[in-house]
């Protein structure tokens, strides 16, 4: 029985494709600049071939971090692999810087030396047009695919093909210029596209460094995601708002205040509406982390250093040793808060006779329970039985 594609597998299965009909247009469209340049004597229709031949690389670097990084999570990686693809962008940031180092310097010498330069044939034209073509139309079908998988992988890459366009641009006026006369303008064109791969290449691999490090989300984009977690119905505030991204997905992990005294379910309720609205809202968001703060503990005092339930209870019990109601005592509710213990306490109805004995009754519960000197608070409610 043949296994059901995952969403990863289709993934894969798109940027794989996309990749190998660049790469096959790449190797047609390298060859014929570079012979076409070498017959044409045109240094600047070599200088783009190399370049479009180093896209190759490029795309060998796509097919290995689309491969490994489409996996969903695992043990190892339980926030799955998207981080290679991340690697992967900045690899290919940094081979088109290396590209453009190369195709400089050979245009600078060119230009140091005029007599190198030679008049380019009329033929050298018809390849840099065709090379126009050809990246332009893998540029948009790239970043179709990119788009539709949200891969900020593909997005490297099919900057990469527009790149190659600008550059094939340049190169086409230039070999014009050489053509009447200005021979110059062959080894200029080759420089400019030397410059203009290497500002492309630094964006992309500072963009992909600044992903590494997690770096946050830009700033109008944490204001909006603030702005919809305090319109979520029972937050009433929050602190320590974190976003980052992890290949063309948003992560955010966020401390928000509720009621202090919900329940600990309707305490959950709440947060999982607050990672429910963001996912919906912000297509990017992949995954939220919400944590539940009764205060604020940025700017309260930490209760942590305060005893825990079964301490607290062992504590309460040697102090309610000669109170006979305490023996009745069903539940007890306990409330960290701004460093300090609130405690309610559960009685059943019952046993009381009059308001003026239930009144008796929680007074002295609260006076014994106050000994204790971290308890600030002593609430007892008594408890109707439903019949």
């Amino acid at each position: 029985m043949s296994a059901v594609p995952n969403a990863a597998d289709d993934r894969y299965a798109c940027m794989r494709r996309v990749t190998l009909v660049g790469a096959a247009v790449n190797v047609l469209v390298s060859t014929a600049q570079i012979v076409g340049g070498l017959f044409a004597h045109s240094q600047a229709l070599v200088a783009d071939g190399v370049h479009t031949l180093s896209d190759l690389i490029s795309d060998a670097v796509v097919l290995f971090a689309a491969k490994h990084g489409s996996q969903e999570a695992d043990e190892d990686h339980p926030y799955g692999h998207r981080r290679i693809e991340t690697l992967g962008s900045v690899l290919i940031g940094l081979a088109l810087v290396g590209v453009s180092a190369g195709i400089g310097l050979n245009a600078a010498e060119q230009l140091l030396h005029p007599a190198l330069q030679l008049a380019p044939e009329p033929l050298a034209l018809a390849f840099a047009a065709l090379a126009i073509f050809a990246k332009e139309s893998l540029y948009h079908y790239t970043m179709h695919v990119a788009k539709r998988v949200r891969s900020n992988l593909l997005r490297a890459n099919a900057w990469h093909h527009r790149s190659d366009v600008f550059s094939s641009l340049i190169v086409f006026i230039g070999i014009g210029g050489a053509m009447l006369g200005y021979h110059a303008l062959d080894a200029i064109a080759a420089l400019i596209v030397a410059l203009m791969i290497a500002r492309i290449g630094g964006q992309l691999a500072s963009n992909g460094v600044r992903e590494l490090i997690d770096t946050a989300l830009d700033p109008e984009e944490v204001a909006e995601i603030r702005k919809n977690i305090l319109e979520t119905d029972g937050v009433e505030g929050l602190h320590r708002l974190r976003t980052r991204r992890m290949g063309g997905e948003a992560l955010a992990d966020v401390h928000i205040l509720v009621n202090p005294r919900i329940s600990v379910s309707e305490g959950h309720r709440i947060s999982e509406a607050v990672e429910h609205r963001l996912l919906e809202r912000f297509e990017d968001m992949k995954d939220v982390v919400v944590h539940i703060d009764p205060e604020d503990d940025e700017r309260e005092a930490a209760s942590a250093g305060l005893p825990s339930r079964s301490a607290l209870m062992a504590r309460l019990r040697a102090q309610w040793k000669d109170e006979p109601m305490a023996q009745r005592v069903e539940n007890v509710g306990i409330h960290y808060l701004n460093g300090r213990i609130h405690l309610e306490l559960f009685l059943p109805l019952r046993n009381v006779q009059e308001i003026g004995q239930a009144k008796e009754i929680a007074r002295r519960l609260s006076d014994v329970g106050k000994k204790l000197p971290e308890v600030a608070e002593v609430i007892v409610y008594f408890r109707c039985e439903s019949t």
